[in-house]
């Protein structure tokens, strides 16, 4: 899995109080819980992101006196859009409480731990990618293996690449966000199936990966970026869901602007698309992507993944 992360966020403040509650605030969703300290908060479809991770931290690390804290969290993009919104949401409580109560937990154990609380503890269909990708930053090949084991490998990438993609790339928000865990459940159940294109589109991919990856480190931006449209055909493939009327008439005005490819970022069905361009034209694709109602994001790639820090207050 090639994976890279970009400077648009989530954000977890935790401030311990003494009222014997605990407050959940999520600003961006206009949001509001408050509960009795308790060892088990209820999972029931309010903030269960939060409580999930929250209900984990008590179990795993046996915390026996009642936490009373305040938590306010936010993000920089809607949830729903593809861009990892969710699982990058739990890496940042995560780190918020491993701040706090100064548990020991390395990039690996968070993002492992992260992948538990939504995938199992919690339900939600979806990869382990996001989770990995948000803890460590940066540009990085990601390896699975049976049993849980994962291998992230950091890319060494030049900076005059990094600079020649993050201008060749173009970031469309349709304003159309989506339920991952429904498109994600139609791929899953057609693979298991054994249903002949799914299969065989999963392996492309797969292979397309590395494929990309040696494109990228040498620098061959337009090669990357064909590749990349191969990907989204391939992709499309997986789940009926996946693609729609509108995203594909976006898709063919970007092509006809000039773009190499394109893909919809995340499961699919909605939220952000990317396209990559020669960057002399990236004005003009941008021109073309408003005239769709959405929103195209300034961005910059970010080496850093999840970090946290302490306030002390006088």
């Amino acid at each position: 899995m090639l994976n890279a992360t970009i400077d648009q966020y989530a954000y977890c403040t935790i401030e311990e109080t003494s009222s014997g509650m605990i407050e959940i605030n999520a600003v961006d969703l206009e949001i509001k819980k408050k509960y009795p300290s308790s060892s088990d908060l209820p999972i029931d479809g309010h903030l269960d992101l939060h409580k999930g991770v929250y209900n984990r931290i008590i179990k795993d690390f046996a915390i026996s006196k009642p936490l009373s804290f305040r938590m306010t969290t936010w993000c920089d993009v809607p949830p729903g859009s593809g861009l990892g919104t969710s699982s990058t949401m739990v890496v940042a409580i995560l780190k918020a409480f491993t701040e706090w109560l100064n548990l020991p937990l390395g990039d690996y154990d968070m993002a492992h731990l992260a992948y538990q609380v939504e995938r199992v503890d919690l339900g939600l269909s979806g990869g382990k990618q996001d989770q990995y990708a948000a803890t460590f930053g940066g540009f990085n090949f990601i390896e699975f293996y049976k049993d849980d084991r994962v291998i992230v490998n950091p890319l060494r990438m030049k900076r005059w690449i990094v600079d020649e993609l993050e201008v060749s790339l173009v970031l469309f928000y349709t304003g159309a966000s989506r339920s991952s865990d429904k498109i994600i459940r139609e791929q899953q159940k057609n693979t298991r199936s054994g249903k002949k294109a799914p299969v065989d589109a999963t392996h492309i991919i797969k292979k397309n990966s590395y494929i990309m990856k040696d494109y990228l480190l040498r620098g061959d931006i337009i090669k990357f970026a064909k590749s990349l449209g191969k990907e989204w055909e391939n992709k499309k493939k997986m789940a009926e869901s996946i693609t729609n009327d509108n995203i594909e008439k976006i898709y063919k005005a970007a092509i006809k602007s000039g773009a190499y490819g394109g893909k919809v970022s995340g499961a699919g069905g909605g939220g952000f698309m990317f396209f990559t361009i020669d960057p002399a034209k990236r004005l003009n694709l941008i021109r073309t992507l408003e005239k769709f109602n959405g929103k195209v994001l300034n961005f910059h790639f970010s080496e850093n993944g999840c970090h946290s820090w302490k306030i002390n207050e006088k």
